[in-house]
């Protein structure tokens, strides 16, 4: 009989040292650049006695942000962020993987670039989609995502490299593996 506390296979490639799997939490505690850093690195690290770390979600470019304070894996400040992260789960012993998104339709034009619209499966803007960002005095507030343009075909081949180049880059931050976020109306969830 299996236990939560046994060593569990997981996909022929890892061995972990129990069943116990620790949900991505989306923190909002990065340093300016959306890089990571010591804080977050003590935080996973002292959470590395479950069989797995899913990471809170990760921005895959700068146009996939949503909310304030996350972080990338975008530049190479942020791959060396994620690395002090990695590198403490494993002085533990832990597995750690990395989750990937890409918020779509819920973000606000003041966190992309150039204040450009949300990217969307559709254009119709979703029933619930208020997003955590800077307001102009800087302070952190909750407001409501703007209206959404739907992505085009051609433009869905970027969306693929900008996951290609962050898993490249999750690979040299030390992760064991990734995850795609896929739910909460984000790019890859059905439109609600």
């Amino acid at each position: 009989m299996t236990t939560l506390f046994e060593n569990h296979a997981l996909g022929g490639t890892f061995v972990l040292k129990n069943r116990a799997v620790m949900a991505p939490m989306t923190r909002t505690r990065t340093s300016p650049g959306d890089v990571p850093n010591a804080l977050m690195a003590t935080y996973y690290g002292q959470r590395a006695g479950a069989g797995l770390i899913v990471t809170e979600a990760t921005d895959v470019s700068p146009r996939t942000k949503g909310y304030a304070w996350t972080p990338g894996i975008y530049t190479e400040a942020q791959v060396q962020g994620w690395r002090l992260v990695t590198d403490e789960v494993h002085r533990h012993g832990g597995t750690i993987f990395m989750q990937a998104w890409h918020v779509g339709r819920l973000a606000h034009t003041s966190m992309l670039p150039n204040g450009e619209a949300p990217w969307g499966v559709t254009a119709e803007r979703a029933s619930e989609s208020d997003v955590f960002i800077h307001d102009t005095s800087g302070k952190l507030t909750f407001i409501r995502a703007s209206a959404p343009r739907q992505i085009e075909t051609a433009e869905a081949a970027m969306v693929v490299d900008e996951f290609a180049a962050a898993f490249v880059n999750a690979s040299r931050a030390g992760f064991d593996g990734v995850e795609i976020h896929g739910a909460n109306g984000y790019l890859f969830a059905p439109a609600a």
